[in-house]
């Protein structure tokens, strides 16, 4: 069984889906960019909209009652691996402001582009709610 994930307050997506939850426990997010849930870029830079991709993941875990230990897997679409590379240390800062000591696997893909003009990185992530073991 599907069950789809939508954050409250979010626009409803056209011709995709924030989230899918399956068997319950297990959830999918859609690729997730670096703008705020009103679909605005506040932050033109890779840091700034990496930290907003991260919190957007945050928000659809947190919908489908998890939270972000939960998260197995993240799948990183980079569009400038100069930028990342030169960027490491507040990269790691704004992944702890957001995901703290928890790391899943991860992969990190450079890409040509991304559907948005202004995106610079788009998260996917994958989810086992109540894996973690913690309280929510």
């Amino acid at each position: 069984m599907m069950n789809m994930i939508h954050p409250a307050g979010w626009p409803t997506p056209k011709g995709y889906a924030n989230g899918v939850m399956v068997e319950g426990k297990r959830l999918y997010t859609g690729g997730q960019i670096g703008w705020t849930p009103d679909q605005v870029f506040e932050h033109k830079d890779f840091v700034g909209q990496f930290e907003q991709t991260l919190r957007n993941i945050a928000d659809i875990v947190t919908a489908a009652g998890g939270k972000v230990t939960d998260i197995v897997r993240l799948t990183w679409f980079i569009t400038d691996k100069r930028e990342y590379l030169a960027k490491q240390k507040e990269v790691g800062q704004a992944y702890r402001a957001v995901m703290g000591s928890h790391y899943p696997a991860m992969s990190v893909i450079v890409v040509a582009g991304l559907i948005e003009d202004e995106a610079l990185v788009e998260i996917e992530a994958t989810a086992e709610i109540g894996a973690s073991g913690e309280d929510a």
